[in-house]
Order: C-alpha cells, then sequence, then structure tokens
C-alpha cells in the first residue's frame, strides 16, 4: 500500500499543478508499471481548448504512445478523481489491472465538476468491480479544490 500512496500523491500533485496553471485543470493521472513510472500527466482541456484532455485520457494517448501498445493490461492507473465516463470508457479498452483513485464522482459532483446523470445512476459497487477501482487518499484530492 505504501507504493500506492507514493503514486496517489504524485497524482493529486499533478492535480494542485493543472490547478495553478492557467492551462490545465485540477486533475491529475500516474500510470505505472510496477514501482516504475510510465507517465504522468494533468488535465489540459484549457490550454489544449479540447473537452477530451482530462488527465486519464491524456495518461493513456501517452503511455500507447511510449509503449507503444494499446494494451495496458499489466499496468496501474492513479487518478486524483474517480474517472468520468469517458475516461472509463478510455480505461475499458486500455485494460489497466487496477485503477486507483483519489475523490469520488460523488465529491466531484459536490465541487462542481458534474458528470452524466446516467454515470450517477449507474451502481458504484458494480463499477469498482468490473474496472478494480480502489480509493485511497479521499480526503488529500478533495482539498485540491478547495
Amino acid at each position: 500500500m505504501k507504493n500506492h500512496i507514493k503514486f496517489m500523491t504524485m497524482a493529486i500533485n499533478l492535480a494542485k499543478e493543472g490547478k495553478a496553471s492557467e492551462n490545465g485543470g485540477a486533475f491529475g493521472a500516474v500510470i505505472t508499471l510496477d514501482d516504475k513510472v510510465i507517465c504522468k500527466v494533468h488535465n489540459t482541456v484549457k490550454g489544449d481548448s479540447d473537452v477530451t484532455q482530462h488527465a486519464e485520457l491524456k495518461a493513456i494517448q501517452k503511455a500507447c504512445k511510449k509503449l507503444k501498445t494499446t494494451d495496458l493490461s499489466s499496468y496501474t492507473l492513479y487518478t486524483s478523481c474517480e474517472p468520468c465516463m469517458m475516461c472509463l470508457g478510455a480505461c475499458k479498452w486500455a485494460k489497466f489491472k487496477a485503477i486507483y483513485f483519489g475523490a469520488s464522482a460523488e465529491d466531484a459532483k459536490q465541487h462542481g465538476y458534474i458528470y452524466s446523470e446516467m454515470y450517477y445512476d449507474s451502481e458504484n459497487k458494480k463499477r469498482h468491480e468490473e474496472f478494480n477501482m480502489i480509493q485511497i487518499c479521499k480526503e488529500e484530492a478533495i482539498k485540491v479544490w478547495q
């Protein structure tokens, strides 16, 4: 669990960087293989003028390009917030071994980052089981938005 916290802290710090940047957004993501960081990014929706440049999607794109593969089934994603529907779809195709997230979708909603009602209507437990999603460092992740 120690390295999980280390990598989640890295994702949360990237979210802080994104929030502080006029081109970024308050979300960060890290992809690892065992104890090695493959890539780390923060949201760049504002700077890229591209609504798809969420941290998770950007990290997947960067990792796939770097590794020259679309199969990330041996890799782990750490993200400062539970992935939205778009990012979760990309995670499905990437086939991550596990996804660790900080703030939940409900936490995001309470701070003005509103997902689709379809997302909120789906069962957390089923979603978390299907994607092997584990929440850690919730309070630290939420602090980024305060």
